[in-house]
């Protein structure tokens, strides 16, 4: 074959500089940019979520083209669209005469393996190039990891931090600490008043792909009122410039905090952006370390933030790689609940629980304490079955692709890898929600109250989740003390926790079946 090398670009895969693309000239080239069916559905997305993607993909072409490359690009309504990106490759394949395929290596085990069926499917040469929008090479970090009890994300962070040279005072971290997490841990205030998100109109591009979504995908959950997410590179620098400027200084003492109605606080808000291409997360620290070192935001926010993207960014996809693909089936204490149909109608009376759904519907986006402390929380406390709960999340969110959630799922939030991942289940009692939130004041529920049908639910089930556990946790130094509380409290006492909590769960109403696939 004479043709052009043919390019498949994913929709995760929107940025000018992507290893395909690299060595390639636009006069010998085909970038195929390909909606398909399979993508949009293989789990039951958030509308808005399909709604950012399309529309970023379909801006990005239109850069490309701009800038002198020949784009193919097949929309999710034209009718002789597959559905399907093997099919659609093969199709370009004889279609432009292509001589090769060259692409970067996808961001989930899933599409990977269809990419490896290509090679013997294809007719032609097929190279897949690493993704050099990551800091840390997968085989670099399979080579950290390798012969390490355990794989702390700290540790690693650590080497992020001497490889990229952020926030370092030659080989040692500035301000003499690696981590300044102890500072980043506000509650709310009261008069808390974040600046908002800056907002952007859908443009004619936008309102076509949104009327497409709201017709093809109607039964889909979430909503597309309020869709404001950014769709190109200059939006999202946009976003990136207000966050650096408006929000970064409080981000850190304020990115545990929850507040009622308050969906953004002083957080970020562009790990869509991110993990769709339309942001440099190197760069992006950098702007951020650039804050700090000019008297704009302080060291705690500025270390927080960074930490988030070169340590658990970088670190939570090396995990998943590491750990695939048995990740997607573990269920390390065993748990076999059904999700409840709340996580999807908010219909609940426990308040914090019924803003974070509120809030995940309404954008697809929740910040990591409620995503972690309220949602998740609850999904471990109540032994939610690990595969329902990583699909709700790959589901709901605007910035969820699989390597993202899943481990951050099943390891983070479920303790399902058997702390592969974490040193510790993240659970807590309502102790926790009321100290870091203003959830509480106003819930049915009270959360100083342990037991009964008036006792936040979050207190029983704490106690229930350990003691179910006993055998697989007790073991834990980090779980030495609640353990050693609970064998001292009488056996009454124990089983009034038990017995509140067991008639609680019993309340739940499991989702809809196919709710997800």
């Amino acid at each position: 074959m004479t043709g052009p090398v043919l390019v498949p670009i994913l929709g995760d895969q929107l940025s000018p500089d992507i290893s395909s693309l690299a060595d390639r000239k636009p006069d010998d080239t085909v970038i195929l940019m390909m909606e398909v069916a399979e993508e949009t559905t293989y789990v039951r997305h958030h509308k808005a979520k399909i709604a950012l993607i399309l529309s970023a993909m379909r801006h990005f072409a239109e850069e490309l083209r701009e800038a002198g490359w020949t784009v193919d690009y097949i929309r999710l309504d034209d009718p002789d669209n597959t559905g399907s990106f093997t099919c659609e490759v093969a199709r370009a394949v004889e279609r432009h005469n292509a001589r090769g395929v060259q692409v970067t290596e996808p961001g989930e085990w899933r599409v990977r393996q269809a990419m490896e069926q290509w090679r013997s499917d294809l007719p032609i040469r097929l190279r897949i190039l690493p993704d050099t929008r990551f800091i840390c090479p997968l085989p670099d970090f399979y080579e950290w990891a390798t012969g390490r009890k355990e794989l702390r994300m700290e540790w690693f962070y650590r080497e992020m931090r001497r490889k990229t040279g952020l926030l370092m005072d030659g080989d040692k971290p500035v301000g003499g600490r690696w981590n300044f997490d102890a500072e980043n841990r506000g509650g709310p205030e009261a008069g808390l008043e974040p600046p908002g998100l800056p907002a952007f109109p859908p443009d004619a591009t936008t309102r076509e792909v949104l009327d497409l979504v709201s017709t093809r995908f109607d039964k889909h959950f979430g909503s597309l009122e309020k869709f404001a997410w950014p769709v190109t590179r200059a939006e999202a620098e946009k976003a990136r410039d207000a966050f650096l400027k408006d929000r970064l200084p409080l981000f850190g003492k304020y990115q545990d905090a929850m507040v009622a109605g308050q969906d953004f606080l002083f957080h970020a808000a562009l790990s869509p952006a991110i993990n769709i291409g339309l942001l440099d997360p190197l760069d992006l620290c950098r702007r951020a370390e650039t804050e700090w070192r000019e008297g704009r935001a302080p060291l705690e926010a500025v270390e927080g933030f960074i930490r988030q993207i070169i340590g658990w960014r970088e670190y939570i996809r090396g995990m998943y790689w590491l750990e695939m693909p048995g990740l997607a089936d573990a269920n390390g204490l065993d748990a076999n609940r059904p999700l409840p149909d709340f996580y999807w109608t908010g219909q609940t009376k426990m308040r914090c629980l019924a803003d974070c759904v509120r809030a995940t519907r309404d954008h697809a986006y929740a910040h990591h304490i409620q995503r972690l402390m309220v949602l998740g929380n609850f999904a471990l406390l109540a032994g939610l079955k690990p595969q329902e709960v990583a699909d709700w999340y790959l589901v709901v969110y605007a910035d969820a692709f699989e390597w993202v959630e899943l481990p951050n799922v099943a390891g983070m939030v479920l303790h399902a890898d058997k702390g592969r991942l974490a040193s510790k289940p993240y659970a807590a009692s309502g102790a926790y929600i009321d100290r870091m939130s203003d959830y509480c004041g106003k819930c049915a529920y009270d959360v100083k109250k342990k037991t009964g049908e008036a006792a936040c639910p979050f207190n029983a089930l704490y106690w229930h989740f350990l003691a179910r556990n006993e055998k697989k946790l007790s073991g834990y130094h980090r779980l030495a003390q609640p353990y050693a509380t609970w064998r001292r409290m009488s056996e009454d006492k124990r089983a009034e926790y038990l017995e509140s909590s067991e008639a609680f769960l019993k309340t739940l109403e499991p989702a809809e079946p196919g709710w997800a696939r």
